[in-house]
């Protein structure tokens, strides 16, 4: 029986959602139905106690509610239809949508209580369906059917073993076992992400027992900029959703799996861009994602040559391949 515990990090993302949504949730259930306009209604007034509290209750349950409902119901509940779970933090999943829920009740309580400022109202509706859209999006990315990679020219020929930098609780090692069917994989983490629950090590030992990849995956302890192992040691790599959030180390990620890599391996690197999608889950904190072309840029300071590149589920990929000896 595996008794190791998965390493704790304080999430600094629940922490910020909480706050925000219980201070939503109070100024809609104690300020807003005092406005006069508002209270003159009673289905205004019931409306916006209603959607405080919800409010409320949902960020609670992000900053620590999560942990007392799991201790009272089976673990089958946060996994999906197929047995999996990616273990997506709360204030991942269900931050967009406190934020639609104060923004929508906003826009309502403004049109009614100040029509003057309806150009605001309009703003805070349009954002709310934003958010609304980047909960689905947040909701649907721990799926099992979602758990796939791009068709790229990653692998050729049997027996390969490759890599994949920065594995969470599986889901790419997932996706990986499922195209590559001989590939050996080593699986990769520091285990101690802020979004996953309880770092990812043990879900992702779960995981790969129910994928049937168990035998097949080796999981390593280790970091992105200091990669625990020996020079060309892997026919290809993979990280998806990890590169970038190596901040200033990022060039220095690049060039330890540039390193790894065999000559002529090749490298798919997938990574979160500005765009309509993560517009809709993180508003206006996606502008501060780096573009394309800075990845390029990136790529091509670290050594690789990009082979093929594209978009998949709102994210950019690249094959990025190490040049012949």
């Amino acid at each position: 029986m595996n008794t190791e515990q998965p390493v704790r990090r304080q999430h600094s993302h629940m922490a910020w959602v909480g706050i925000v949504g219980i201070v939503g949730g109070a100024v809609l259930m104690v300020y807003v139905p005092s406005l006069k306009a508002v209270s003159k209604g009673m289905l205004l007034f019931a409306g916006f106690h209603f959607v405080g509290l919800l409010v409320l209750l949902a960020s609670a349950y992000v900053v620590g509610g999560n942990k007392i409902v799991a201790h009272f119901r089976t673990s089958s509940h946060s996994q999906d239809s197929a047995g999996f779970s990616f273990g997506w933090a709360p204030a991942w999943t269900h931050g967009p949508w406190i934020a639609a829920l104060i923004l929508g009740a906003t826009a309502v309580a403004l049109q009614v209580a100040a029509p003057a400022y309806w150009p605001v109202a309009m703003a805070s509706t349009l954002l709310a369906a934003s958010f609304f859209a980047g909960g689905l999006v947040t909701r649907s990315v721990g799926q099992y059917e979602r758990a796939f990679l791009p068709m790229v020219d990653l692998l050729s020929g049997d027996e390969k073993v490759v890599l994949d930098a920065g594995c969470g609780a599986g889901r790419t090692t997932i996706a990986l076992g499922r195209a590559q069917r001989t590939a050996q994989i080593v699986a990769l983490d520091r285990f101690d992400s802020d979004y996953i629950e309880g770092g990812g090590k043990l879900l992702l030992e779960q995981n790969l027992r129910k994928a049937g990849l168990a035998e097949r995956v080796r999981i390593e302890r280790g970091d992105l900029t200091a990669l625990p192992f020996a020079d060309q040691s892997f026919d290809a790599v993979v990280s998806a959703h990890a590169v970038d959030h190596l901040g200033k180390s990022t060039e220095r990620g690049l060039r330890e799996i540039l390193r790894v890599l065999k000559p002529g391996g090749r490298f798919l690197l997938v990574v979160w861009v500005p765009g309509w999608t993560m517009f809709s889950v993180a508003n206006i904190l996606a502008l501060s994602l780096s573009s394309k072309r800075t990845w390029r840029q990136r790529a091509a300071s670290a050594g690789f040559r990009i082979t093929d590149e594209g978009t998949f589920n709102g994210n950019w990929f690249a094959v990025l391949k190490k040049p012949e000896a």
